[in-house]
Order: C-alpha cells, then sequence, then structure tokens
C-alpha cells in the first residue's frame, strides 16, 4: 500500500462523518501549535511519517524539529513543533501518535536486541510476523533499530519452509521444482531453504541451488556443527526460539544472519504525547 493510500485509509477509518468533537468546539480558522513529548526512554521513529500524515491535512503545515528517526529520546524531550489548523493538529494527532508509538517501540527493542551482539557478525533480520498494512513503517523502524530487514513479502524472495518441502515431497524436489519455475518465469529471486536437521543439512549440501539455508529451531552447538559442514559455500540463517537472553550465544557461532519475530510482534509502544503549545 501506498503511502498517501495509507494515510488516506486511516483517516477514513477514524474521521467517517466528520470530528464532531472538534467541529462543536473549534472556530475552522483557528491557528495553533503542539509539540510532541516524550514520556519514555528509547529510540524514536516515525518522525517522517509524522509530518506526512498533518501535511496530508494541510500541506502548509509547519515543523520545528528537535529529534530526528533513530535519535535517543529521554523522558520530557521534545520531538517536534508542528504549527497548524487546530482542526489540523486535533484531527492528526491520534494517527501521527498511533504510528510513532508502535514505530518507537519497534525501533527501541530492535535496538536492544542489536547492542546486544555488538562486535558480533551476525545481522538481525526481522520477518514477516508484521501489522497487515503496516508492515513497510515496521520494517522501516527495524531499520531505524539498527537491525536489517527480510523480505518484504511473498513476492520477493523464495523462501522453502518445512510445509512447502513436506507438500512438496522432499527438499530436493522441492528445490529442483522452485528452480525450474524460475527459469521458466525469468525470475532472479533468492531461495532460502528450511533445514531442521543436520541430515537435512547434509541433503541441501548435496542438492545445491540455493542462496541460504535456514538451521530453524537449531540450538547453539548444532548451528555450530552445521556451519561446519557448510564451509562457507551458502549463507547461513539460524531462526526459531532466538531470545535476548540467548541471542549473544547464537551470534558467537557466526551465523550470518539470526531472524528474530520477537522485534515487532514483542515491542511495546513507547509512550509519546501531543499537548497544545500555549504561549
Amino acid at each position: 500500500m501506498e503511502q498517501t493510500e495509507f494515510i488516506a485509509a486511516a483517516f477514513r477509518e477514524d474521521i467517517q462523518t466528520g470530528d464532531h468533537s472538534t467541529l462543536a468546539t473549534i472556530p475552522a480558522d483557528a491557528n495553533g501549535k503542539a509539540i510532541l513529548k516524550v514520556k519514555e526512554r528509547g529510540i524514536v521513529a516515525g518522525v517522517q511519517l509524522a509530518q506526512d500524515i498533518f501535511h496530508y491535512l494541510q500541506p502548509d503545515a509547519q515543523f520545528t524539529l528537535y529529534k530526528n528517526d533513530g535519535d535517543t529520546i529521554e523522558p520530557g524531550d521534545i520531538v517536534f513543533e508542528v504549527a497548524a489548523k487546530v482542526h489540523t493538529i486535533l484531527q492528526a494527532e491520534r494517527l501521527a501518535l498511533n504510528c510513532m508509538q508502535r514505530m518507537s517501540g519497534i525501533a527501541t527493542l530492535t535496538n536492544v536486541y542489536v547492542n546486544k551482539i555488538k562486535g558480533y557478525n551476525s545481522k538481525i533480520l526481522d520477518t514477516r510476523k508484521t501489522t497487515p498494512l503496516f508492515r513497510a513503517y515496521e520494517k522501516l523502524a527495524v531499520k531505524i533499530g539498527g537491525g536489517h530487514n527480510y523480505r518484504m513479502g511473498l513476492y520477493d524472495m523464495i523462501m522453502l519452509k518445512d510445509n512447502h518441502i513436506d507438500f512438496c515431497g522432499g527438499i530436493e524436489k522441492a528445490i529442483q521444482k522452485t528452480n525450474k519455475y524460475l527459469a521458466d518465469k525469468n525470475l532472479n529471486l533468492e531461495i532460502v531453504i528450511e533445514t531442521r536437521s543436520i541430515d537435512d543439512v547434509k541433503e541441501v549440501l548435496r542438492v545445491g541451488g540455493v542462496t541460504r539455508i535456514m538451521l530453524d529451531n537449531f540450538k547453539p552447538e548444532q548451528i555450530t556443527e552445521a556451519l561446519a559442514l557448510i564451509n562457507g559455500e551458502f549463507e547461513t540463517e539460524a531462526s526459531g526460539g532466538i531470545t535476548l537472553d540467548n541471542i549473544e550465544a547464537y551470534a558467537k557461532t557466526g551465523v550470518d544472519y539470526m531472524s528474530v519475530g520477537a522485534i515487532i510482534n514483542h515491542a511495546v509502544s513507547l509512550d509519546l504525547s501531543l499537548k497544545a503549545h500555549i504561549s
């Protein structure tokens, strides 16, 4: 979904027949200012999206930025001041806050994971465990927090997971059919294949034809064993059961990537507020 389409749909959902609270109390030509205040420490994300939300309603709304996406914020900090029609401020307030709070929570949690494995070569990836229609912003928040994006959807990478393999009839068939499909469709997509055991890894090594081997629910010592077999021939990824408590043990193995759904689906929204600025 394009950003303008997303913002328009969000406003339609929220305003519908009219923002009657504002229409009842505020003259249409009244102007005002508001500040976005921080109530919780973290990493701010969604500043640009918030501006775009206000500008969708009022292109000449004016912003003074004090913080940018990726900055560390503390309680009491002001992220921005906006000057606009009061109707604009009151109608855009909740949409902008909802987006920024969600994105900042994801960026903050991602940054905690990233800092946990500083000094290691492994990269933290997000997953498709995202909020429908808000995926692009959640994945942007991961990047702002220092993580890396996996595929955006089903269309931009081949991922042969356990169900694909089982329904297809095994690893070899799944790889062969996938490569034939890509050749027939003239598509240039990376192929990631899930393995559930060392024997699966050995079979993938025998067949070849993939970009990355996903080691699903492997313990760190099993990752080390698998990496010795793979010997740099393919990219490697650890997936499943990776938490803040054990992520360093996985990073120590030297695995290339670690996919962590929790950086999005366990993130808690950061506490922010938009307050009228009366001078």
